[in-house]
């Protein structure tokens, strides 16, 4: 028998505690075999949990697992691993399947730089809408799938009252919203104005597990995937972008989308600890 340790950190945190999505690390995975590793992630059944061991190539290899299955990068994860394990540094290489994913550590704001955007084209609107639950009108854009780590779609709405009136149909959504890895997500988002006239993005990301629509509190791999597709749309580089997530689940994330002249993707958010445990294995 073995015990392992992990930290509980909420990531795109607001100012509450109880915010932003949640996500446990095992810090010292060295002896957590691959096997355990899908066990414990569905065990604790976050939207994703990390564990992290030694790499020749960066400060750290860490491995995201779901409920159900390996990812090869996402946003909260990466952020609250930096923030777990930086001790004091400013600057992090880690290592994923997804390649070498660069993060800087500013206290409790964390940023990664994603990898260059890649693309394909979207669904049909007709049959997205259909699997969205909303009309083809409430989709102003164009949906594609962009890759900056995790192939995702990601799909502009009219307004903050469509993102909110999306009721995803499973049987669609899974065929519509398949990545290339057999893997089905999407963003929905739109701009909002607020009262002291900046801008903000609403938005919510659904995804299927075992068959059932799941919402996501704060993706940011999402995030970085919209700033990939906003520079599709020549966007007019730099940028800036705040993007909050989770009112369909009363729980808010708030992340930071920066795309700079170079047109490099950043992703921020403030990552607070809240808890810690251990299993015996």
């Amino acid at each position: 028998m073995k015990k392992v340790h992990y930290q509980l950190v909420n990531v795109f945190a607001t100012e509450a505690l109880f915010s932003g999505n949640p996500l446990a690390v095992f810090s010292d995975a060295s002896a957590i075999s691959p096997t355990e590793m899908a066990a414990l992630g569905q065990q604790m059944n976050l939207s994703e949990i990390t564990f992290v061991t030694k790499s020749d190539e960066a400060d750290a290899h860490v491995r995201i697992f779901t409920p159900s299955y390996e990812m090869p990068f996402a946003g909260h994860p990466t952020l609250g691993t930096a923030f777990v394990i930086a001790n004091g540094r400013a600057q992090l290489t880690l290592k994923m399947q997804a390649g070498l994913i660069p993060v800087r550590c500013a206290g409790e704001q964390i940023t990664l730089t994603a990898n260059p955007p890649s693309y394909r084209a979207g669904p049909e609107v007709a049959e997205l809408a259909a699997a969205l639950g909303i009309s083809a009108s409430q989709i102003i854009g164009t949906p594609r799938f962009v890759n900056c780590g995790t192939e995702q779609l990601i799909v502009p709405l009219a307004d903050a009252a469509a993102v909110a009136s999306c009721n995803i149909d499973i049987t669609q959504f899974t065929r519509v919203a398949q990545n290339q890895a057999g893997l089905s997500g999407a963003l929905v988002w739109a701009r909002q104005t607020q009262m002291d006239g900046s801008e903000t993005i609403v938005a919510r990301y659904f995804w299927d597990q075992y068959g059932q629509a799941a919402e996501d509190f704060g993706t940011g791999s999402a995030c970085a995937n919209l700033g990939g597709w906003l520079l599709a749309e020549n966007t007019p580089t730099p940028f800036a972008l705040t993007m909050e997530q989770g009112h369909g689940i009363q729980r808010i994330a708030r992340l930071q989308l920066h795309v700079d002249a170079e047109q490099d993707i950043h992703v921020s958010g403030r990552v607070v600890q809240i808890g810690s445990g251990e299993f015996t294995l």
